[in-house]
């Protein structure tokens, strides 16, 4: 079904509500993205050791990892609007700090601050599509809503490029800051179904659970474990790619390798989510691992442009797999009034991830150059298939035939 037929099968006010949503996440993730080719470079050009920009970057994902356990709940128990406006708010406002501050302690307050943006936008949009799904259509539709990330990460970064060359760093600050605002007007007017706190037979269990016993059950450990793998490939290139690139002597634009990133996920994410809902989720979820095997192993052994392009190509289609299809593994597996919350798990290890891969792949960077950086993320990747593979279901058996494609997901709930 097309993407168009698929929408009018839906009531009008549905209609428009993901209409808007969709919008509001193109103008959002075109915000953040202005600044994946750009900041690193910034913090360089003020004077920043790679250590230094390691904790700056680094920073982003600890207010990420630390406000979706606050957002969250919140989204449960409040409102998925109100959490979806949190994160457009602080995407207009953070940018101007990185204008005004100059201190890499600052600095680094503003781009923790900065992170909060990602955990409320995703953990109120995710949740907002999921309850907008129909629920034979629950992949397809994700998918579908999941395409203003790419189209996103495709404008922004060639947007941040070309303000840096022809204008500089200040209107590039000025002019994230404005995407972030229009993304907010566009959530205010985002349209919240109200029987997003209604109860189902399976809520109760989650409920009389604490963190730490629903973070320690297979079904959820496992996924953040490889989401955590994923966390760390995908923090160490936003990190340091712009740095590989200059110290390599490799003539490619920056900007350029975000973009065709970002167009290998767009269209791998056109095709998947559909089958997934025939094929389930673990299929799609273990090819985009290896995607991000082989992206890591291209990146890292890469001496032409040509090479750092193919593993963009491979990192956008991991990306354009794995990210949706957690998502989605995740809406099957949780009660509609605790999806907040389970995303803030799932999700939380891509987070956690993302924090460790600035400070801590800094110091690897100084220790044994980029290229070795990014083949420990090829062995890391490695780690994230054979968990999955072998742990994603309630044993063994299922679990392989999960990953393959060849049987259903024992943890999933009908909601």
């Amino acid at each position: 079904m097309s993407p168009v037929k698929l929408f009018r099968t839906l009531d009008p006010q549905h209609q428009r509500s993901l209409m808007i949503l969709f919008l509001a996440g193109l103008l959002f993730w075109s915000s953040i993205t202005t600044l994946l080719p750009t900041l690193p470079l910034y913090l360089d050009h003020i004077g920043g050791t790679k250590q230094q920009i390691g904790f700056v970057m680094g920073c982003f994902a600890v207010g990420l990892l630390l406000s979706r356990f606050v957002l969250g709940p919140l989204a449960d128990t409040k409102s998925r609007k109100l959490v979806l406006m949190v994160g457009t708010s602080v995407a207009a406002i953070a940018p101007l700090g990185y204008l005004l501050l100059k201190s890499f302690l600052l600095l680094m307050v503003v781009r923790a601050f900065h992170g909060i943006s990602i955990a409320g936008f995703t953990i109120g949009y995710s949740a907002l599509v999921a309850d907008l799904s129909p629920l034979g259509r629950r992949g397809e539709l994700i998918g579908y809503m999941s395409l203003c990330t790419p189209i996103g990460m495709a404008i922004g970064p060639a947007i941040g490029w070309f303000l840096v060359a022809a204008t500089g760093y200040v209107p590039l600050f000025v002019v994230c800051s404005t995407l972030g605002m229009m993304s907010l007007l566009c959530s205010c007017l985002v349209w919240e179904p109200h029987s997003i706190v209604e109860k189902n037979s399976h809520s109760d269990q989650f409920e009389q659970q604490n963190f730490w016993q629903i973070l320690g059950s297979r079904k959820v450990l496992v996924p953040a474990f490889v989401m955590l793998m994923v966390g760390l490939t995908f923090g160490t290139t936003v990190a340091f790619l712009p740095l590989y690139l200059q110290e390599t002597n490799i003539a490619l634009n920056g900007g350029l390798f975000y973009t065709v990133r970002a167009i290998a996920s767009f269209i791998i994410r056109i095709f998947t989510g559909r089958a997934s809902d025939r094929f389930g989720r673990g299929l799609f979820i273990t090819v985009g691992l290896v995607f991000t095997l082989l992206g890591m192993l291209t990146l890292c052994t890469a001496k032409t442009s040509n090479m750092v392009l193919l593993a963009a190509m491979l990192g956008g289609s991991s990306n354009g797999l794995v990210l949706p299809m957690m998502v989605t593994l995740t809406t099957d597996r949780c009660p509609t009034d605790q999806r907040g919350k389970l995303f803030s798990l799932y999700i939380g290890g891509y987070d956690l991830g993302s924090v460790i891969a600035g400070p801590t792949f800094g110091l690897v960077a100084e220790q044994i150059g980029y290229r070795g950086m990014f083949a420990v993320d090829a062995y890391l990747a490695g780690i994230a298939i054979a968990t999955f593979i072998t742990l994603s279901n309630k044993d063994l058996p299922h679990s392989i035939r999960f990953a393959f494609g060849q049987g259903q997901d024992t943890y999933a709930i009908n909601n």
